[in-house]
């Protein structure tokens, strides 16, 4: 459709969907405006429904109390409240309180919300189709495309939304059951076809008179739905034998449907959630998964945004822009936390080896919305268990526990993320490297890493990058490790090698990251003759017999390293790098030995590790840093890092260092808080091989969480240590802790307490309208 240029203030609303985020921003526009003519169109009959409960925060309902007291007041005297989650598996059952849920049947907030707008005048056309958005959009002034996950508005025009839908590998079926659970009850089911999970919650509290009601939810992944014989069962058939597969969850109970079928989850993502005066709202704009319950919420919330912004904003045009600007991150950070759970419970097979506790753990922190630090508020007798199991010792946070690698003990599991400073001189580290590595060492991590150090003078990022292919590098490193052992004795110091392959000879990176020098290059080698961008110098492609002479600038650079007195050496197999090229198939096209399958494109960073292992001192540690995805079609994907993990490991390998992407310059990563995590769990807990998890990891909080999930081993943090270089050690003072997994150097002991501040109150985010 031609976008209709819409001014003025929204007198004539149409709202095509009659579902919660509909029907409240009908219900909102018209109690703020009583002059305002809104209709809403809703195909379906006002009773009909297709799932069973909803479950709405605290937040949200502060939200509704403040915009609408009466909806308020209906929707509290329809609420079921609880507070624990139930987390089953083989017969053992973990319980965690303190988690405060409400929720009430899907017909009864409809039947809520269809009284609010007949009370206040809202033209409710049921078992009506809705005109097309274009049509509608030349008679109203407003267009709200409040009409589901398969929205009709939105793939009418897809060259104004730019909608991007994702399918996921589980089927799932919405059911009902006649009684009320006592709590948010999770169930697996291990059978002989695969895992299968509930996840159960009350909507409907039990009277004397009504056993109450609960929503459930069984799903598994596609091929154990295919496997255990659901596609050939009927509906009827499919609900009866999911009632006989989770018997003991439901007491024996019966469940039953409502045109229930088995779906497959979509995440649905629009690039504009306007177009003209046509605007998306709920599952329309963006879908979250139901495992962290978000379906609704977020649409209520939109509605409340949109009614806010609306009210605000001088016209049509800025209050959509303001609207979107307004909602578009809470979305944004909500779908990142429903895709980790997502995933979750995609991998959920990976983690059936965990002790049930940790288990249990590892499932309530899975969004990484619900972290240690917050479910020990919530309930400290579960999480002091967890830690108990653990290992850790009374008044020790997860984080501070020791981790051994061969001979080397880190004191705790903070890593200082290998960082590239560009601050060398003909590849030597100077006064700079020593102080900042010197610093961090002081500043209580278990493990300090070196930036990226290359192994030959053409093997360079930069020309500020550090090396070890000379005597002089070696005896300027040397000097650094010395200051490490002397001043931060119980601090290791690791090395991390690495050739730069098709990405060297280029700027500092505060002069144009990844551009070509304008003079001074050197050549570049690769696996294959392709450019890293479109500007870049396009490498020579190695021969075979020109493979040697680079295994070899690795094993005298390790040499070298081990006399420097490294406690550690990380291999760098990760983004886009010589060898990391060598393991993408975006990256390496070779037909010979060292290309086309993975077992071809792991070869030669495999031979260089087990020529680098056998002269790296026997009682010190290797690890090996990966991309674990290439975020780009047609590249390395997580299930290659799986193999490519257990290959190095196979060969010697004391721990994977998981990280991701930088191999192609058109990647698109799915930046998030702890975007990365998710990589490392997988190989961790499909592998049994120890991992570093890095990737967004902020805060202490995060790194507890990821450890006593048995998400990862060690945790490493780049840009906390550039914001602050004491970072581990003030985590241990905020967290009130003073044992040996953080020990202050003398000098700065009596700065060991966190300093008193001043008082200061920031705004809440605006969820509600005012007055």
């Amino acid at each position: 459709m031609a976008p209709v240029p819409p001014v003025g203030e929204a007198h004539r609303i149409a709202v095509i969907g009659g579902g919660p985020g509909g029907l409240y921003a009908a219900a909102l526009l018209k109690r703020l405006d009583p002059d305002r003519e809104v209709t809403v169109w809703e195909r379906n009959a006002p009773d009909d429904t297709f799932g069973f409960g909803v479950v709405l925060s605290d937040e949200t309902l502060g939200g509704i109390e403040h915009a609408d007291p009466v909806v308020y007041a209906a929707l509290q005297a329809e609420f079921v409240r609880w507070d624990d989650i139930d987390i089953v598996r083989g017969g053992t059952r973990h319980s965690s309180g303190g988690h405060g849920f409400a929720a009430l049947g899907r017909r009864s907030l409809l039947a809520v919300l269809h009284e609010r707008c007949r009370d206040l005048g809202v033209d409710l056309r049921f078992r009506t189709e809705a005109p097309p958005a274009a049509e509608l959009a030349t008679a109203y002034d407003l267009v709200i495309a409040a009409d589901g996950v398969h929205s009709l508005t939105r793939e009418a025009h897809p060259e104004a939304f730019r909608p991007t839908l994702t399918s996921h590998r589980c089927r799932y079926i919405w059911l009902a059951a006649d009684f009320a659970f006592d709590a948010f009850r999770f169930e697996i089911a291990e059978t002989e076809h695969g895992v299968m999970q509930l996840h159960g919650y009350p909507y409907q509290a039990a009277t004397a008179t009504a056993p109450g009601a609960s929503t459930v939810i069984v799903e598994m992944r596609e091929e154990v739905w295919e496997a255990a014989g659901f596609a050939d069962l009927d509906a009827p058939a499919s609900v009866e034998r999911c009632a006989k597969l989770f018997a003991d969850a439901l007491g024996g109970r019966a469940l039953r449907s409502n045109n229930s079928s088995w779906l497959t989850f979509r995440t649905v993502v629009n690039a504009h959630w306007s177009h003209g005066n046509t605007v998306l709202l709920g599952d329309a704009a963006h879908t979250a998964h139901f495992s962290i319950g978000s379906g609704t919420k977020l649409a209520v919330e939109d509605a409340l945004a949109l009614a806010a912004s609306l009210q605000e904003q001088p016209d049509i045009p800025a209050a959509l822009a303001a609207y979107e600007t307004e909602r578009r991150p809470v979305v944004e950070s909500t779908q990142r936390a429903a895709r980790a759970s997502l995933q979750w419970f995609e991998e959920l097979p990976t983690y059936l080896d965990q002790p049930p506790r940790q288990f249990a753990f590892n499932l309530l922190t899975r969004s990484r919305r619900v972290t240690h630090d917050n479910l020990r508020l919530r309930d400290a007798h579960f999480t002091e268990a967890v830690e108990r199991d653990f290992g850790c010792p009374p008044g020790t946070p997860p984080m501070f526990t020791p981790f051994r690698l061969r001979d080397l003990e880190l004191r705790n599991r903070v890593v200082v993320s290998p960082m590239d400073m560009y601050s060398a001189e003909d590849g030597v580290p100077g006064d700079f490297h020593l102080v900042h590595l010197g610093a961090r060492a002081l500043g209580g991590a278990g493990l300090v890493m070196t930036e990226m150090v290359c192994v030959s003078e053409h093997g360079r990022i930069t020309p500020g990058c550090a090396g070890l292919y000379t005597d002089e590098q070696a005896a300027a490193w040397t000097r650094i490790v010395d200051f490490a052992h002397t001043q931060a004795p119980t601090t290791a110091l690791g090395v991390q090698l690495g050739h730069s392959g098709r990405k060297g000879s280029t700027k500092l990176m505060w002069d144009g990251m990844d551009e070509p020098l304008p003079a001074g290059n050197w050549p570049l080698v690769a696996p294959s003759s392709l450019p890293y961008t479109p500007g870049s110098h396009t490498p020579h492609a190695l021969a075979a017999a020109e493979l040697p002479a680079i295994r070899d600038a690795f094993v005298s650079a390790a040499r070298r390293a081990a006399a420097a007195g490294f406690d550690l050496l990380e291999l760098h197999c990760a983004h886009g790098y010589l060898l990391s090229s060598f393991l993408s198939p975006l990256t390496n096209h070779r037909t010979d030995a060292y290309g086309g399958s993975l077992e071809g494109r792991l070869r030669f960073p495999l031979e260089v590790f087990d020529a680098v292992r056998d002269v790296w001192p026997s009682p010190r540690p290797m690890t090996v840093r990966i991309s674990a995805t290439d975020w780009a079609d047609g590249g390395s994907t997580a299930d290659d890092a799986v193999a490519v993990a257990r290959a190095f490991a196979a060969h010697g390998a004391d721990a994977i260092d998981v990280s991701t992407g930088q191999v192609v310059s058109d990647e698109r990563p799915a930046y998030g808080r702890s975007y990365q995590t998710p990589f490392a769990d997988r190989i961790r807990n499909e592998t049994g091989v120890p991992v570093i998890a890095v990737g967004a990891i902020s805060s202490w909080d995060d790194v507890n969480s990821l450890l006593l999930a048995g998400r990862t081993d060690l945790c490493a943090l780049a840009r906390p240590h550039l914001y602050d270089p004491h970072w581990t050690l003030h985590a241990a003072a905020e967290q009130g802790y003073t044992g040996p997994g953080a020990s202050w150097p003398v000098q700065y002991r009596a700065g060991s307490r966190r300093p008193q501040t001043g008082r200061t109150d920031a705004p809440k985010p605006r969820l509600s309208l005012g007055g």
